[in-house]
C-alpha cells in the first residue's frame, strides 16, 4: 500500500478528535442530539483548520446507519461513514468550486438536488472554497438553498466568507474556525511523533509548530518533510534548515548591535544572511515576530502565555526586553513593519533590508518630545518608569544636569555645510547658553563618547561675544561667497555684527525691503546653519536696517492699523511669554505671525 501522509492519516474522524474548534463541535453535537440541524451551513475560517474535515464528520453524523437518526458521534464502521471517510459516497458530494463556479454548473447542481438520496438519509453537497462561485451562480442557487427538499443538506466550506453574498449568508448558519493555538499544535505534533515512533526535540516540534502559523495541516505537512529530510531524528537545526528560518540567536544578536548602535556590526550581519542564501523579506518577517515577542515579554513577562514560541526563543526575547523600554520595542517594531511591506515591492531588496536595520540603529539617538518638553519645563514630567538605553548617549543625568541640549536638526544642517557644531573648544570659547540658577549645563561635543557637564552661566561675557563676533562674521560670509550670494555678503560685510546668546544680528544700512529681497530663504537657512555649527546650538541670524534697534520688534506693513498694532505690542508681549521663549532656545522657533482673537472680536 502506498505511504499515506500524516495530514491525511491522523485526520479526524469524530468531533471529539477535532483539535482548537470546541465552539463549534460542541453546538453541532448539541443540534445533532435535539434534533435542530440546518439545511445550510458555511465554515470560514483560516487554512488547514478543520472546516472541510468537520463537514465530513458532520455529514457522516447525518448519515450513520449505527441509528435510527443522526447521531452525535458517527461509528466509522457502517458502510455510510467508511465511503465518506473514504470520499466516494453517492450521497455525499464533494464539489471543488473553484473549478465548478459557473452558473451552468449550479443549474446541473439544483436539478440533481430534486431527487432523493440513493440510500442514506440526506444528500449532501460540500462546496469547498465556494467564494469562487460567480454571483449569477449564487442567484441561481438562492431558491433552492431558501427552501430546499427536506432530504437535502448544503455545506459551503471557504476562507474568505466576504465573498459570499449575504443573501446566501442570511440564508446559512455560519460557523467562524479559528487558528489552532501554538499549544494544541505542538500537543498534536507530540503524540503524532511519539506514535510514529519518531524521536523529536522539543524545541524541533515548538519550531514546526509555529512555521504551522494556526494551521494543524500546514504543520503537519512541514512535519513530515522534516522526517524524510532528517531519517528519524527531529532537530531544532535541521527543521529551521529545512523551514528556511533564520535561528533566534541571530536576531537577537541584531538586537544587541542596535543597542549599542554598532552600525557595521549589523551590516556584517546581514551581509552573513544573504551569504548563506536567506530571503531578506523571510528574514524581515522574522523580526517583526521576534520584536512583537519582544514586546509581549516585556509588558506581559517572558512566561506569558501570549508568547507561543519555544522555551529556548522565550529567553531570548526576554534578553532583549530587558535591554529596551517598552516605548521603544514599539518604534522598532513600527520601523520593521514598515520595512518588511516596502520589501515586497522593491527591486533592491537587500539594500532596503540595511536601511531598515540601520534605522533602528538610529532610533536609540532620538528622545521623546515629551521627554525634551518636561526636561525644559514646558510641560509636566510625566510620571512612571525611566527609559532604560543601555547606549551612553542616552544615559540619564541628574535633574541638575539636564537642560539645553543641542537640536538635533541644527547640528545636521551644520554637518551639511561643512560645520563642526560645538559648544567649548580651549581656542574658541563659546558663550554658553542662559540656563536657571543653580542649574548646570549639558556640554555636548558632537562625534564625543561621553556627556560633559559644566556650571552654567546667566550671561555671556562682552569679551567672548567680541571674540565670536569675529569668527562668526568671516565664516557666515565666506558661506554666502561660496553659496553663490555674493551681493549679499557683500552688503552684510559693511554691516555691524552683534553675537547676542543664540542671536547673531547684523545691522546694515538698508531698508526693510530691500533686506528683504536680497535675504532668500535659501541664503537664509544658510546662515542659520553655519551660526549653528559654529555657536553649538540652534541659532538665529536677524539681518535689520540701521535705524532699528536690535532687540526692537519687527514691525510689518499692512493696509491697515489693526496688523502694525498686532506685530508691535503683541509681538512683544508674546516674546515674552516663558513657554516662547523656551521652544525658541530649544528648537530655534522663530514667530512668524501673532494674531489677537480679542482684537478681531
Amino acid at each position: 500500500m502506498s505511504y499515506q501522509v500524516l495530514a491525511r492519516k491522523y485526520r479526524p474522524q469524530k468531533f471529539s478528535e477535532v483539535i482548537g474548534q470546541d465552539h463549534v463541535t460542541r453546538t453541532l453535537k448539541n443540534a445533532l442530539e435535539q434534533g435542530r440541524t440546518a439545511h445550510g451551513y458555511i465554515f470560514s475560517g483560516h487554512r488547514g483548520i478543520g472546516k472541510t474535515t468537520i463537514a465530513r464528520i458532520l455529514a457522516a453524523a447525518l448519515n450513520c446507519r449505527s441509528s435510527d437518526k443522526p447521531v452525535t458521534e458517527p461509528c466509522g464502521i457502517c458502510e455510510s461513514c467508511t465511503e465518506i471517510r473514504a470520499g466516494n459516497s453517492v450521497d455525499v458530494i464533494e464539489i471543488d468550486a473553484a473549478t465548478n463556479r459557473g452558473i451552468d454548473e449550479i443549474r446541473e447542481l439544483r436539478e440533481a438536488a430534486r431527487y432523493r438520496p440513493a440510500r442514506d438519509r440526506f444528500k449532501i453537497y460540500i462546496l469547498d472554497e465556494a467564494h469562487q462561485i460567480t454571483d449569477a451562480a449564487f442567484n441561481a442557487l438562492l431558491k433552492t438553498l431558501e427552501e430546499p427538499p427536506g432530504h437535502i443538506v448544503f455545506m459551503l466550506a471557504t476562507t474568505q466568507p466576504e465573498d459570499i453574498p449575504q443573501t446566501i449568508r442570511s440564508r446559512c448558519q455560519h460557523f467562524s474556525f479559528r487558528a489552532v493555538r501554538f499549544e494544541d499544535i505542538l500537543g498534536q505534533l507530540r503524540a503524532i511523533a511519539a506514535h510514529e515512533k519518531i524521536s523529536a526535540d522539543e524545541d524541533a516540534l515548538a519550531l514546526l509548530a509555529e512555521a504551522g502559523d494556526g494551521s494543524m495541516r500546514d504543520a503537519l505537512s512541514i512535519m513530515d518533510q522534516a522526517i524524510a529530510s532528517t531519517g528519524g531524528k527531529l532537530t531544532a537545526d535541521e527543521v529551521r534548515q529545512l523551514v528556511g528560518t533564520v535561528p533566534s540567536g541571530v536576531m537577537e544578536e541584531v538586537m544587541q548591535a542596535v543597542a549599542q548602535s554598532a552600525s557595521e556590526n549589523i551590516l556584517q550581519i546581514v551581509d552573513r544572511l544573504i551569504s548563506d542564501g536567506q530571503s531578506p523579506t523571510h528574514f524581515a518577517r522574522q523580526m517583526v515576530r521576534f520584536l512583537r515577542n519582544s514586546i509581549v515579554a516585556k509588558v506581559a513577562g517572558g512566561e506569558s502565555s501570549l508568547l507561543q514560541i519555544s522555551s529556548d526563543e522565550r529567553q531570548r526575547v526576554s534578553r532583549v526586553a530587558e535591554s529596551f523600554s517598552e516605548e521603544d520595542l514599539t518604534r522598532h517594531l513600527q520601523i520593521m513593519l514598515r520595512t518588511h511591506s516596502e520589501l515586497g515591492y522593491r527591486q533592491e531588496q537587500r539594500f532596503h533590508l540595511e536601511l531598515g536595520l540601520l534605522k533602528l540603529a538610529h532610533a536609540q539617538k532620538l528622545l521623546p518630545l515629551e521627554q525634551i518638553l518636561s526636561e525644559a519645563g514646558v510641560v509636566p514630567a510625566q510620571s512612571g518608569r525611566p527609559t532604560v538605553v543601555p547606549d551612553i548617549r542616552r544615559t540619564e543625568l541628574p535633574s541638575t544636569a539636564r537642560t539645553n541640549a543641542v537640536s538635533p536638526f541644527a547640528a545636521d544642517s551644520a554637518r551639511k555645510v561643512g560645520g563642526k557644531p560645538q559648544l567649548a573648544t580651549d581656542s574658541t570659547p563659546a558663550a554658553p547658553r542662559p540656563a536657571a540658577s543653580g542649574i548646570t549645563t549639558q556640554a555636548i561635543v558632537m562625534g564625543a563618547t561621553a556627556l560633559e557637564t559644566a556650571p552654567a552661566e546667566p550671561t555671556a561675557q562682552p569679551a567672548l561675544a567680541t571674540s565670536l563676533t569675529e569668527q562668526v562674521a568671516p565664516a557666515l560670509l565666506d558661506a554666502l561667497n561660496n553659496g553663490g550670494h555674493r551681493v549679499l555678503a557683500s552688503m552684510l560685510e559693511a554691516g555691524e555684527w552683534q553675537v547676542l546668546g543664540s542671536d547673531v544680528v547684523i545691522k546694515v544700512s538698508a531698508s526693510e525691503t530691500l533686506i528683504d529681497m536680497s535675504l532668500g530663504a535659501d541664503a537664509k537657512r544658510l546662515l542659520i546653519a553655519t551660526a549653528s555649527g559654529l555657536l553649538g546650538r540652534p541659532a538665529k541670524v536677524k539681518v535689520i536696517p540701521g535705524v532699528v534697534a536690535p532687540n526692537a520688534p519687527r514691525k510689518e506693513s499692512s493696509a491697515n492699523g489693526n496688523s502694525s498694532k498686532l506685530n508691535g505690542s503683541g509681538r512683544s508681549r508674546v516674546e515674552q511669554e516663558p513657554v516662547v521663549q523656551k521652544m525658541k532656545e530649544l528648537f530655534g522657533a522663530e514667530i512668524r505671525t501673532v494674531i489677537d482673537y480679542k482684537e478681531r472680536r
